[in-house]
């Protein structure tokens, strides 16, 4: 499968919202700008390291509840840097025949991947921007590998709150929850900004500003916006929660990070 090449030569002197998160769980892509945004952001929100491993477990616990209710297609939006247990991993442990696609609009992380998937039928990345789904669904290393008619899950982790406003978030999930035949999901998670979770919050207006300030704004939404967009969703117990209690396992549930996640089959919008 031939995945498009990323256009030009990145500036990695420019921090990467996907290289920064690569850094947060320990993996070996980063570079020096990416790291010292991080660190600013540690001195801002001291959790934001143990809210990106959360996440990525709460990411590994959806997979395998998606696998288990049928989906067998992967489409991992705004994906990053495919390592340190990223979903084909899981799935392929599951069902070697899975197939997952990542896409991401950073080249640095769509070289890696690339390199990272070389040989592998099952999984590929693409470079593209989630915001124009047309041009995601269309493009070879998805089209070419998921097939519509199938249940696919849609995986929008940590990657809509990149998005400001609303009604695009709504469109964006609409187009690509309807994809794929019947029985597709959903996996959601998004940055919170409830008032009823003060210590979780604590300093996400300053982290705000800074990622304004790199060029990565970002947004926070509260958890009944988070309901509206997510509507379409019919969602698995325990619903939207934060992501450390989104069926936690042993040894429980984490602490409250101001993270919320969701997972659910998508709506037959005909019934």
């Amino acid at each position: 499968m031939t995945v498009p090449e990323p256009a030009g030569e990145p500036d990695l002197s420019i921090p990467s919202s996907a290289r920064i998160y690569d850094f947060f769980l320990g993996g070996g892509h980063n570079f020096a700008a990416d790291r010292a945004l991080a660190e600013r952001i540690v001195e801002l929100v001291p959790a934001a390291r143990e809210t990106a491993v959360a996440n990525r477990a709460f990411l590994g616990r959806a997979v395998r509840a998606c696998l288990d209710r049928g989906c067998r297609q992967f489409l991992d939006l705004g994906s990053g840097i495919p390592t340190v247990e990223p979903v084909h991993e899981i799935a392929h442990r599951h069902d070697p025949s899975a197939r997952v696609v990542y896409v991401d609009s950073d080249p640095v992380a769509v070289a890696v991947g690339r390199d990272l998937l070389d040989g592998n039928e099952s999984a590929t990345i693409t470079a593209a921007d989630l915001t124009d789904p047309d041009a995601v669904l269309s493009a070879p290393g998805v089209a070419g590998l998921l097939d519509p008619a199938e249940p696919t899950a849609v995986l929008a982790v940590a990657a809509l709150h990149y998005v400001g406003d609303d009604e695009l978030v709504a469109r964006l999930l609409d187009r690509y929850c309807s994809a794929f035949g019947p029985g597709s999901m959903l996996v959601f998670s998004h940055g919170s900004a409830d008032v009823d979770d003060p210590a979780a919050v604590s300093g996400t207006e300053d982290l705000q500003r800074l990622a304004r300030d790199s060029g990565h704004p970002l947004v926070v939404r509260d958890r009944a916006t988070l309901r509206r967009l997510t509507a379409r969703v019919d969602p698995l117990e325990p619903g939207l929660v934060d992501i450390g209690r989104w069926r936690p396992g042993e040894p429980g549930p984490g602490p409250v990070l101001g993270v919320y996640g969701l997972v659910g089959t998508v709506r037959d919008q005909s019934r």
